[in-house]
């Protein structure tokens, strides 16, 4: 029964949630949350300042103190908005890891959106309409098209309330031109999702972190609901909502019950936000979730874990769906790419006792293998190096920065060209990585050969493996001639030698 904990570090707040892994499912043990406000300094200077820093590492330190006393098998710490925009996001990371010994990785909006997802539908019934899941935080808004449990569309928009707080709204309360202006720039990022958003005909609206909370309460205070655990908030409410609270100054905002002293300095641009959102997009409301980003970064650490669970099927789901999209966008011939593949899983399995992989690399050499010829959307001459930066930069679902990594360096050496450890490829991926890197290289080297004339000569491989020598015989499809791919797989052999330390014979069936 492994126990997983999850770091959320955020532009407002920094959350920790431990859970334990009970029969298939997560089973919460401890929470904790503190306002840090770390992103403050961020929006209008472009620095993490030395105090936000300094509060956030004495949170962090509680929650170490969290994870070590319920002993915690994983942590794994998150940073979102504030960290990918600080200019001196590095010298943070070193603190933390001085101070906790932990890495923190800082993950894109996209990946935040996907996270956020996998939260809400590993913790709560899927609705099986079109579902728009809106995440707002300190220094970002998360924006998921979801459908039966399915991302159809995420998209990242620079609408945090700490971020629209710093930049808009200098006085207590807001000065009208100061509101306009605010809602000026909200209307414009708003537009650009619009007809994206409007195409998918959602019906329902899920929002979560503390400022949806923040606003369902204060839903309740202006009904004057007798139902404090109220969750739904109408479209009409928003706007009354919208309209009163820059009216009020900070200490009247504050006595609201369910705001909070410190989210009711950044409500209002908050409230404002929701309702653009809302009005915009002629939606009826919202209903507040309390999952969110720990709890999709718990489903992960349980996927990853046991692929079994339910978590682990939906990113599974979600890692192929987003290479396939891939695959469409970059004009890959797909029926050529899953023969690649095909190929180079069987090799995998086949080989399996000279490679001695992790389990892990059939997935990453599957996805290389699907995506090897992206390079080639940007331009024939260099297609290699295009197709490593493609892969290491792109927003592949599921996958860590590593592990996009990882994929793009198996990727790259499909040519004349073999991997050495000053290549920068292989410096970005972790040393403890880079034999088996070398290892995933020659079997989807191997796997393209034996598909190098796209004509499906090659019907199955025969491996036999041998102490010192490998033999594969190529049985060939029907009666066609497999001369070029003989040819092609026969290259590969002082490379398959230099790697595993064996001979690898070829023969024809």
């Amino acid at each position: 029964m492994p126990t997983f904990a999850a770091v959320d570090i955020g532009s407002n707040s920094v959350r920790l949630k431990i859970a334990r892994l009970q029969g298939g499912r997560l089973r919460p043990l401890h929470e904790d949350r503190e306002v840090t406000r770390l992103g403050e300094g961020v929006f209008s200077s472009g620095f993490l300042t030395p105090e936000s820093m300094a509060e956030t590492i004495k949170v962090l330190r509680r929650f170490h103190r969290s994870t070590q006393q319920i002993v915690a098998d994983t942590v794994r710490v998150l940073a979102t908005s504030a960290l990918r925009d600080a200019r001196n996001s590095q010298a943070f990371l070193e603190w933390v890891r001085s101070a906790t010994g932990w890495r923190v990785e800082i993950v894109s909006g996209v990946e935040e959106a996907r996270l956020i997802h996998l939260g809400l539908i590993s913790g709560s019934r899927v609705d099986r309409v079109p579902t728009l899941m809106l995440d707002l935080g300190g220094g970002s808004c998360e924006l998921t098209i979801s459908h039966r449990g399915h991302i159809r569309d995420a998209v990242s928009l620079p609408l945090g309330a700490v971020r629209l707080t710093n930049e808009f709204l200098r006085h207590d309360p807001a000065r009208k031109g100061e509101l306009n202006r605010l809602r000026g720039f909200v209307t414009r990022e708003v537009n650009r999702v619009v007809k994206r958003i409007g195409a998918a005909r959602v019906r329902n609206v899920i929002a979560t972190s503390g400022t949806a909370a923040a606003l369902a309460a204060v839903a309740s205070h202006i009904t004057k609901s007798r139902n404090r655990q109220r969750m739904m908030v109408t479209r009409a409410e928003m706007n009354r909502i919208a309209h009163r609270l820059p009216r009020l100054p900070l200490t009247e905002r504050r006595k609201i019950e369910g705001i909070g002293p410190r989210r009711a300095e950044i409500i209002v641009a908050g409230a404002i936000v929701y309702h653009e959102l809302l009005d915009r997009l002629r939606l009826k409301g919202f209903r507040y979730s309390p999952l969110g980003l720990r709890d999709g970064i718990l489903a992960q650490m349980a996927a990853d874990y046991d692929r079994s669970t339910r978590s682990g099927k939906q990113i599974e789901s979600e890692r192929w769906e987003s290479i396939l999209k891939a695959v469409e966008h970059y004009h890959i011939d797909r029926k050529h790419a899953m023969d690649v593949r095909d190929a180079a899983t069987s090799l995998f399995s086949a080989l399996r006792s000279v490679h001695r992989l992790p389990p892990e690399y059939r997935e990453w050499l599957s996805a290389a293998a699907m995506l090897y010829e992206v390079g080639d959307y940007v331009n024939r001459n260099g297609h290699h190096r295009h197709t490593q930066y493609i892969i290491s930069n792109s927003e592949i679902l599921g996958y860590t920065p590593q592990q996009r990594r990882i994929i793009a360096a198996i990727a790259r050496y499909l040519g004349k060209s073999r991997p050495t450890v000053e290549d920068g490829p292989m410096k970005v991926v972790d040393g403890a990585e880079r034999s088996n890197v070398q290892k995933a290289i020659v079997l989807l080297r191997m796997a393209r050969a034996l598909n190098l004339g796209r004509s499906r000569a090659v019907e199955r491989v025969r491996i036999r493996v041998h102490a010192a020598e490998v033999k594969a015989t190529l049985v060939p499809r029907r009666r066609m001639g497999m001369d070029l791919e003989l040819w092609a797989i026969e290259k590969e052999r002082d490379y398959f030698r230099e790697i595993f330390g064996r001979e690898l014979s070829t023969a024809a069936s």
